[in-house]
């Protein structure tokens, strides 16, 4: 390299050091499609890796709603545009300059790729977990700190059970969205093979309880909505436990024709993970905001109870905990949702649409999967079904049943309706 070109690797830089351009990440980690970067003004950024090997970046919140643009797809918008869509209402944002034809705008960013590493021109740091006040002050310009996992233990189903044991829920939502990124940008690649607890651990300080001896509330008073918010939010941790859990207890599962889960099996119930440790983060910043904490109330492990008596058999645990839990979850919407339009209280709406409109993915995940495994199998879908929930499952499912959002994540009446208590 001559004079010259020193000088301009130095200037280079130097631009880069001194000026608005945020280090990302090396370019080898960050080939996910999409890849959320938290930001410490809070208005965080979705980085789009395109299949040719472009980089885009734009506000990850839908400029419509709200919705999560990281978890859309990029879609050719049939004029050699590429756009992401929102996964919420499909609005579209072209990747170019952010505009839709909706007729709304998203605030995009220039990208550089320098020296096999990625930089996006903002003010702001940039770091791909969640900022903490103490860590802002520190970060300065430069890259997010993010340590990689270390070769010896960097593999998903070791990091599944290393979260299953954290006892800390905001600590196993921090694990579970740093490991979602590892495995999302490449930088876990193993599935390897590791023994999970028995059960996951929890706080000493919880008081627990049997399910029917929970006070749930109705919604009408500001204690009874706190009161529904904490068991949603006891629910959304042992939710990710069962994410893990399902990873890391059947990893090592061979199908009838000789082959392991499929790489999809892992990739869906990451991302479950990575939703359900955003749910539990949104209701307990909103139990923070009315005054509580969780923590404050008795909590149930009854849906773990369902995972142990599951825990021999895939098939099983998707069609008790992943199919009929989950979607029960989709039928209390409509009248949870209600009781708090009815008190005026709009932010605990927008999380509740949120969750509900996740759910619906995970119904369906849990249904693919089902469905997929029946078909090796050589089963019939269905009655494999119904059996698995009798045998596994205590008592009849329960209307009313949410037909249109069970419809939405792909399950018709002939799935549930033969499990209600017949009519005498």
């Amino acid at each position: 390299m001559d004079r010259f070109e020193e000088d301009l690797v130095l200037a280079l830089k130097e631009v880069v050091n001194n000026s608005s351009w945020q280090c990302v990440g090396e370019k080898k980690t960050l080939k996910a499609p999409c890849t959320k970067l938290y930001s410490e003004d809070g208005q965080h950024i979705v980085l789009i890796h395109t299949e040719d090997d472009q980089y885009f970046a734009m506000d990850s919140a839908c400029p419509h709603e709200g919705g999560p643009l990281e978890q859309g797809d990029i879609e050719d918008l049939g004029d050699g545009k590429l756009a992401l869509l929102c996964p919420w209402h499909l609005f579209d944002f072209c990747l170019d300059d952010g505009s839709s034809s909706t007729g709304l705008q998203n605030q995009v960013y220039d990208v550089q790729v320098y020296e096999g590493k990625v930089y996006i021109k903002t003010q702001n740091a940039l770091s791909l977990i969640p900022m903490k006040d103490t860590e802002v002050a520190h970060c300065g310009k430069l890259s997010p700190q993010i340590s990689e996992p270390s070769t010896s233990d960097g593999t998903l189903t070791y990091w599944a059970s290393q979260i299953l044991g954290t006892p800390d829920p905001s600590e196993k939502v921090r694990l579970t969205e740093q490991v979602k990124t590892w495995w999302e940008s490449g930088a876990i690649t193993d599935i390897g093979e590791a023994e999970p607890p028995s059960q996951p651990n929890r706080k000493a300080d919880l008081t627990v309880r049997d399910p029917g001896k929970i006070k749930r509330g109705k919604g009408g008073t500001l204690a009874s909505r706190v009161a529904l918010l904490h068991s949603l939010a006891n629910i959304e941790q042992w939710a990710i436990d069962l994410s893990w859990d399902i990873i890391a207890r059947f990893a090592k599962v061979n199908l009838s024709n000789g082959e392991p889960l499929p790489r999809g099996f892992f990739n869906d119930f990451v991302k479950v993970a990575g939703d359900e440790a955003k749910h539990y983060g949104l209701l307990e910043k909103r139990l923070t905001e009315l005054g509580s904490f969780f923590g404050a109330l008795p909590v149930h492990n009854g849906l773990w109870q369902s995972a142990s008596d599951t825990s021999h058999d895939l098939l099983a645990r998707l069609a008790v905990v992943h199919m009929v839990h989950e979607a029960r979850g989709l039928d209390v919407h409509p009248q949870t949702l209600a009781r708090f339009a009815a008190q005026g209280d709009e932010d605990s709406v927008k999380i509740l649409e949120v969750l509900y409109n996740d759910e619906i993915t995970h119904v369906a995940a849990g249904l693919r999967w089902f469905t997929y495994i029946c078909l090796v199998e050589e089963k019939d879908c269905v009655p494999t079904f119904h059996e698995l929930v009798q045998l596994h499952f205590k008592g009849y499912l329960k209307p009313p049943f949410n037909t249109e959002g069970r419809k939405t994540a792909g399950m018709g009446e002939e799935w549930y309706l033969p499990l209600v208590k017949p009519v005498r």
